[in-house]
């Protein structure tokens, strides 16, 4: 036996190892954060929660405000529903030309006419009523929406650009922000409202949006890319990226759907006031911000479960639009804490469904070929935005027709319905489609694994 060459293959293992070891410690020190990523983090938070704090103090009064300005129900959402169409177009758009007007520039520019617009929409009730206060309903919020495109497409590209292993976890992260702002949303708009009147929620909350704008100038990193060829039609090719994006319009339509209903039916059923409507909203968002961090960090951990936490998810949330009313066949009488308890339902699988959407479309984007940079990243942040728009379109529309025309348990049950046949098409294209993954993992890639151990 040659043991001359057994000890040079024992020392050619044990220098595989430490080459191992050092580029584990590599791997560690290198997931430590640079300052670009500390600014960028810190950045992006302030945008998500301004926006979204600006964005969600319309559910507990605005209803019922723009009902005493001869608004009908289905005004009121398609006022709602304008916002998500500007929006839609605006994500298409400007997730397009991302890199020819500079991803900075483009945030800071949507934050500074979202805040302008907010200002704007305090004054509206100075207006009269009937057609000019709803024409200018229409025309503020549709301009605010294209600031808010572009401050969210450029917010989601940039994260994935600069956190291209842990989009999940950053994504869930700055979702403890969103959901602060959805939280602090209700309540201090309904609370501002019910004490100094219409216009201070919407004065305090655009300027500090405002203020925002310089911080964000100073603190924001530049990111330079090249332009790509490719286009949105090339990505809806894909019959997976379709399916994830159907699964995303429902969640965003169930989400328009409350905004524009849920204060009106919690008034009316429960005769409360707006300040309790934005207490009971907490059982929406807070549920989701709790949970998002955990999901994102779990779906960056174990890729494989990004499929069926979006299945559970979409399964989750048909279920809990069933009870909210409840459905009028279950002869139910309904209470509050039942209300309550479904928010807290959709809330949770909300941010089980949305969550892995995100990282798991770049997945399939990349398998496809497209190239990786900022520009790909802005169509895929463009397709999310346009998705979710839409669907926030459908929900206040569809659903305050539905309500208006039969009632608040019928609409809740048939945007259930739509919620539950996505988590089912995913879950079916999962379990007929294996990922490439899998099928690829008994067959030998390298030329080292077809290599005999032992040559004679």
């Amino acid at each position: 036996m040659n043991w001359r060459l057994i000890m040079d293959t024992d020392n050619e293992y044990q220098e595989r190892d430490v080459d191992n070891a050092q580029s584990e410690s590599t791997t560690v020190v290198s997931q430590r954060m640079t300052r670009q990523q500390i600014l960028t983090l810190i950045s992006i938070a302030s945008v998500n929660f301004s926006s979204m704090i600006c964005y969600s103090i319309l559910g507990p009064f605005f209803p019922n405000e723009a009902v005493k300005k001869g608004a009908s129900q289905t005004d009121i959402g398609l006022i709602f529903g304008c916002y998500a169409v500007c929006n839609l177009i605006g994500s298409l758009i400007l997730g397009k030309y991302i890199v020819q007007i500079g991803a900075k520039f483009m945030l800071v520019t949507g934050l500074f006419v979202s805040s302008g617009c907010t200002i704007l929409f305090g004054l509206l009730d100075r207006v009269p009523a009937g057609p000019p206060f709803i024409a200018l309903c229409f025309i503020v919020r549709s301009i605010d929406a294209l600031g808010f495109a572009a401050a969210m497409t450029s917010s989601f590209a940039m994260t994935a650009k600069i956190f291209p292993n842990n989009v999940a976890t950053v994504l869930g992260s700055l979702e403890i922000f969103t959901g602060l702002g959805l939280i602090l949303g209700p309540p201090v708009g309904g609370w501002f409202y019910q004490s100094f009147g219409y216009e201070v929620p919407f004065m305090l909350l655009g300027c500090f949006l405002l203020i925002m704008v310089p911080f964000n100038i100073y603190v924001l990193p530049t990111i330079d890319a090249d332009a790509s060829k490719d286009s949105f039609f090339r990505l809806l090719t894909n019959v997976k990226i379709l399916l994830i994006c159907y699964l995303i319009f429902t969640l965003s339509a169930g989400l328009g759907f409350l905004d524009a209903t849920l204060s009106l039916f919690a008034i009316e059923k429960f005769n409360l006031s707006p300040g309790y409507v934005g207490l009971i909203m907490l059982g929406l968002s807070l549920p989701y911000c709790l949970a998002s961090p955990l999901m994102g960090y779990f779906v960056d951990k174990y890729p494989a479960t990004r499929s069926w936490f979006m299945v559970t998810g979409g399964l989750a949330t048909g279920l809990g639009f069933c009870l909210l009313g409840p459905a009028p066949f279950l002869n139910i009488s309904g209470p509050l804490w039942l209300l309550v308890i479904m928010l807290g339902v959709i809330g949770f699988s909300l941010g089980m469904t949305a969550l892995p959407t995100f990282p798991e479309i770049i997945t399939c984007v990349y398998d496809q070929g497209y190239e990786e940079g900022l520009s790909t990243l802005g169509l895929v942040s463009g397709l999310f935005g346009a998705v979710w728009s839409f669907g926030m379109f459908y929900g206040p529309i569809v659903g305050g027709f539905i309500t208006q025309n039969l009632n608040f348990e019928w609409a809740a049950l048939i945007q259930g319905g739509l919620a539950f046949l996505g988590g089912l098409l995913v879950g079916l294209y999962y379990i007929f489609h294996r990922p490439q993954a899998q099928r690829q993992l008994a067959q030998p890639t390298t030329e080292e694994e077809t290599t005999p151990l032992l040559n004679p």
